[in-house]
């Protein structure tokens, strides 16, 4: 197949790379020009802009931090929307309020394109090894034509509906319930560790009874205050809570676990960890 992609960051160039190690030719779109180097070398065609990336191949992911970054790359006179054609697909693979999510899909519904959300699982080695979990979204027509390139993406596909937002509502819930263990985790640590319990030897009980490779993964990253480089940043979690809240109120549903976890982010953002890998939440219940 031939597809582009749009958002080089920590998620997106993996991504990128495993498309082109399985003999798909891609089509590349930065703002930052010199993550698509690499990549130009491995044999990716590189667009000037969103518009024409989306053109040139008419299948477009797109791989963004934030509603802000993806309007930015869709609207506008270089923006996808404004380059795909009749048929066209737009792909987001990125974490987005459930707002944009339906507002993406009557735009493009509008000039008689499709929007699929596939919002993913995992973090970034993840992704480099090809083994995210998919929450798959859209009309069944797109989802089925850019299904080869979702199956060399990850080990799990959920189709979850024909409406593209509904794979953000279940991306957010995901979220929310890694948002409250590390809120849970990273309180308990703060308390046993005053007991003079190594984090390490409490988490070997912790594991035998959840058997989770969140708990495992995200309580090694505590123990060991492995906060850097971020696998994903305190400042996009405290993103991802205002989205959970945002789309809770939206039905008149109240998380008041995700509104203690707000002010707990806002707070470690405030004191300069905005950067760190949001696991480092460990950090404010130990000050």
């Amino acid at each position: 197949m031939r597809v582009s992609l749009i958002g080089l960051g920590n998620m997106g160039l993996p991504i990128a790379e495993n498309i082109l190690k399985n003999g798909h030719e891609l089509v590349v779109y930065n703002r930052t020009e010199s993550k698509v180097k690499d990549l130009a070398s491995k044999g990716a065609e590189v667009a000037r802009t969103a518009a024409e990336a989306a053109r040139e191949t008419g299948i477009v992911f797109t791989v963004l931090s934030d509603d802000k970054a993806a309007e930015d790359v869709v609207y506008g006179d270089t923006g996808i929307i404004n380059g795909l054609k009749n048929g066209g697909i737009h792909v987001s693979i990125s974490t987005l309020s459930v707002d944009l999510s339906e507002k993406l899909a009557r735009d493009h519904l509008s000039h008689h394109q499709h929007f699929v959300s596939s919002t993913v699982l995992g973090r970034p080695d993840a992704a480099a090894s090809a083994a995210l979990r998919l929450i798959v979204a859209g009309p069944e027509e797109a989802r089925n034509k850019i299904m080869p390139i979702l199956k060399i993406l990850g080990q799990d596909i959920f189709v979850v509906g024909d409406e593209g937002y509904l794979s953000n509502v279940v991306k957010l819930g995901n979220n929310f319930l890694i948002v409250s263990m590390l809120e849970a985790l990273s309180e308990i640590l703060a308390m046993v560790e005053k007991y003079g319990i190594e984090p390490k030897q409490f988490l070997n009980v912790v594991n035998t009874l959840f058997g989770s490779p969140v708990y495992k993964n995200y309580g090694n990253i505590i123990a060991e205050n492995n906060f850097e480089p971020a696998g994903f940043k305190m400042k996009l979690g405290l993103k991802d809570v205002d989205l959970m809240i945002a789309a809770a109120n939206k039905v008149s549903v109240q998380l008041p676990s995700a509104e203690l976890a707000k002010n707990n982010f806002s707070e470690a953002v405030s004191r300069g960890w905005g950067e760190l890998d949001w696991a480092a939440l460990i950090k404010l219940m130990k000050h």
